[in-house]
């Protein structure tokens, strides 16, 4: 059954990527089985999904280009252009000799010629080589962020990624790069959720032109064992109670009335289709002020999901590395 609301668009202001649908797919889960996310992109794809999530990280961007190619063949979707992807440099890229490659490698892995964003998927830079998890402290090395961005903005030049952006920058990572820019970050891409709102990280970018995208828009950052703050939210549970929704459709249309773009993970096709459905019906203004009062809790940190908790940063200090900001 495919959607029968359309997905709105946001024109990104920087570089020339199609516009990007108002809600995407993420694809990161662990371990990756090729199969299944395959046909959960597919699954996606009959729904009415246009906007996919990836990174070189996720170990999905293989089977989300054979989805995205039997879906043309299928018909479900006229051409790849009618899709939008989304890719990251992971951390051990993160130098300018190694960003061009690393895209061209997303993309064989992809079979696709060009990506329609592509994003440093963290302001890390770790000392080349294999990816290992967690992270060792000692490889963190200092981020080169205009060697790096130049090239990011080589890889926009050459076609290959049609707009370019960040993932887990703050305001002074921004600083960083927009100092460098000469073709500006279109996108960067943050934990958000309605129990982490990244209230001066918004306003800083709705300033300067950067679309904000939320990934873990339902809270799913949360690995320690400690409970779902979203969807266990009694404010977010009364509202939805109140107007026949369920929690998580409440927190993906707060995220979309404040003007962002929400990258919500799930593989089941059912509540696929419950999160396209978001776009025709809008919260109160007595809504907004609930969600807007309640406790917030970041999640996801750089030393708390990537780094070993053994060792000692012995080239970078961890402010440099913090992207908690609020």
């Amino acid at each position: 059954m495919a959607l029968t609301t359309a997905v709105p668009e946001v024109v990104l202001r920087s570089g020339n990527a199609r516009p990007m649908p108002a809600i995407g797919m993420g694809t990161a889960k662990f371990p990756v089985v090729h199969e299944t996310t395959r046909d959960a992109v597919l699954a996606a794809v009959e729904v009415g999904f246009r906007h996919f999530d990836t990174a070189s990280l996720y170990g999905t961007e293989l089977p989300l280009g054979d989805a995205i190619a039997e879906a043309v063949c299928r018909g479900l979707v006229a051409s790849r252009e009618e899709v939008f992807i989304t890719s990251k440099l992971w951390c051990t890229q993160c130098h300018p000799h190694l960003v061009l490659s690393s895209l061209r490698e997303s993309l064989r892995n992809l079979q696709m010629e060009y990506v329609d964003l592509y994003l440093i998927h963290w302001p890390v830079s770790l000392k080349p080589g294999p990816v290992v998890f967690p992270l060792k402290r000692e490889d963190a090395v200092p981020f080169d962020f205009e060697g790096v961005w130049r090239e990011m903005e080589e890889c926009h030049r050459l076609g290959l990624a049609k707009a370019i952006g960040v993932s887990n920058f703050t305001t002074w990572h921004l600083d960083k790069i927009m100092a460098a820019a000469t073709v500006p970050p279109a996108v960067n891409q943050v934990e958000l959720n309605p129990v982490w709102q990244q209230r001066k990280l918004r306003a800083y970018c709705a300033e300067k032109g950067i679309h904000v995208t939320a990934y873990s828009p339902l809270g799913g950052q949360n690995w320690t064992g400690e409970g779902n703050a979203v969807l266990e939210s009694q404010v977010l549970a009364e509202i939805a109670k109140a107007r026949g929704k369920s929690i998580a459709q409440v927190a993906l249309r707060w995220i979309y009335e404040q003007g962002l773009t929400p990258i919500v993970k799930s593989f089941s096709k059912e509540r696929l289709m419950q999160n396209l459905e978001i776009f025709d019906w809008d919260l109160t203004e007595d809504d907004l002020i609930k969600i807007g009062q309640i406790p917030q809790k970041k999640i996801a940190t750089a030393t708390s999901i990537l780094f070993s908790p053994e060792g000692d940063f012995t080239s970078v200090n961890l402010s440099d590395i913090d992207i908690v900001e609020e």
